[in-house]
């Protein structure tokens, strides 16, 4: 496994003999906050995070060919399939799960962007140990980020995929944006991922 920082790429096709299926799994916590008198009387103790994963499939000009996140669950041509919307970030592992099936992925799509936000307009200043990984169908994990920074933004273009040749490669971004919906964040999405 690789852990990756900030804007660092790895091929994914070095890590792992033979890809077929990966799964993204993004988890997070919400940021414990201070207790006792004080901290009760400010609101303290752990809030739920409600936080939404979304997969974007783009076309190497950057055109959006489909879009995945809570609302719509599977992809088109079925290869890209979102497991459920997790509305507390409570508990360990993966909180949201994005499974891409790569020998069903069309041809045209040259890009994944997975993304992080808040509909709900929580901000990142209250998200703790937000991660994204990478693991194949022998349930290997290939890749991890760990993203360290917080902010008053409400969405976070976290990861993306992108087809090189007959290999992928995967890139950490950690792109703070200011999008509560998948669609707000498109042009962010597109300036980020597209090279």
């Amino acid at each position: 496994m690789v852990s990756l920082s900030k804007n660092q790429t790895i091929s994914l096709s070095k890590e792992a003999s033979l890809l077929n299926q990966l799964r993204f799994g993004l988890g997070w916590d919400p940021l414990k906050k201070k207790k006792g008198f004080l901290g009760g009387l400010m609101g303290g103790g752990s809030d739920s995070i409600d936080l939404d994963a979304g997969c974007v499939l783009l076309d190497n000009s950057g055109k959006t060919i489909d879009t995945i996140w809570f609302s719509r669950l599977k992809s088109s041509c079925g290869s890209v399939v979102h497991q459920g919307d997790n509305l507390t970030g409570e508990g360990d592992g993966d909180d949201e799960v994005i499974t891409v099936d790569l020998t069903r992925l069309p041809s045209q799509v040259e890009y994944l962007a997975f993304t992080v936000n808040s509909f709900r307009g929580q901000t990142f200043n209250d998200v703790d140990n937000a991660f994204c990984r990478v693991v194949d169908q022998s349930r290997k994990e290939l890749a991890r980020y760990q993203l360290t920074e917080q902010g008053s933004h409400t969405g976070i273009i976290i990861a993306s995929l992108a087809r090189k040749g007959g290999n992928w490669d995967f890139t950490a971004h950690g792109k703070a944006s200011t999008g509560r919906t998948i669609d707000d964040m498109h042009a962010d999405i597109v300036a980020t991922v597209v090279r």
